[in-house]
């Protein structure tokens, strides 16, 4: 069987037409048309799309004859434009969800600052908190279905994109870890001055201050979520084989745990 022929076989499959799965391709219904009709051949870019929309190896599509076999080790394609993609959205989703969690965090702040009247900080709590459920429902309700599949394949990027990509991850990683650590320096500081005079230890002198610690803390947690994010993201993509290998673990043990309860 020719590739034409297993590109018709798996389009009729699935009920495609041809103008369904050249938009899903990205392409023409004329390209689709020569393909099948043995007329012409995709480029790589476009072979590896295939594979992923049909979940079929290369090697099936490749070779005369073969048969398809579901089980068969693969890799999800993931081009440099969704790639990029995926980051800028892990940028714009991170801020967005760090800000929600800083306003809420800020919540606080009209409570410690105006104590005698109840009034104006109940209206200013609200409005933080308000803000804070704002950006963080816009987090959700603008999360991109399409990404989530970088998170649970094993995934090929093209070879010189990779190295550019891992090349511009180890330059940011100094400045992350840089960030990660004024963001947990931030929670302490502000945090400790609540743990202090919780215990009664600073009899008072540290409340003036509380307003201050609350901001430390927003801020602090801010940094933290916005960088944590984006080294996760990074991370996925650069070192996607032990992310992998980790999430399989994880479940692999998970499940064992609850064998073993159903067991004993």
């Amino acid at each position: 069987m020719s590739f034409g022929e297993k590109l018709l076989q798996l389009r009729k499959g699935k009920a495609y037409s041809q103008e369904t799965l050249a938009e899903k391709l990205n392409t023409t219904r004329q390209a689709v048309s020569k393909w099948e009709n043995g007329q012409g051949f995709p480029e790589t870019e476009k072979l590896l799309m295939i594979g992923n929309l049909f979940e079929v190896s290369i090697d099936y599509l490749l070779k005369e004859g073969g048969v398809h076999d579901s089980g068969e080790e693969r890799g999800y394609y993931v081009s440099q434009e969704m790639a990029e993609g995926y980051l800028s959205h892990q940028h714009k989703s991170s801020s967005r969800l760090a800000t929600g969690v800083g306003l809420l965090i800020m919540a606080f702040l009209p409570y410690v600052m105006l104590p005698k009247e109840p009034v104006v900080f109940a209206f200013l709590i609200v409005f933080f908190a308000a803000g804070g459920v704002v950006a963080l429902a816009s987090a959700i309700i603008k999360d991109e279905e399409q990404y989530h599949v970088l998170g649970k394949e094993a995934l090929m990027l093209d070879q010189g994109f990779m190295k550019q990509l891992t090349e511009r991850f180890q330059r940011l990683k100094s400045r992350y870890t840089a960030l990660i650590f004024v963001g947990v320096g931030m929670l302490a500081v502000g945090g400790m001055a609540f743990v202090l005079e919780e215990n009664e230890i600073t009899e008072g002198v540290l409340i003036p201050y509380f307003p201050m610690c609350i901001v430390f803390i927003a801020l602090g947690a801010y940094i933290l979520i916005r960088t944590i994010t984006l080294w996760y993201s990074y991370s996925l993509l650069v070192n996607n084989e032990q992310y992998i290998k980790y999430i399989s673990q994880k479940n692999q043990g998970f499940w064992r745990k609850i064998r073993k309860k159903l067991t004993d």
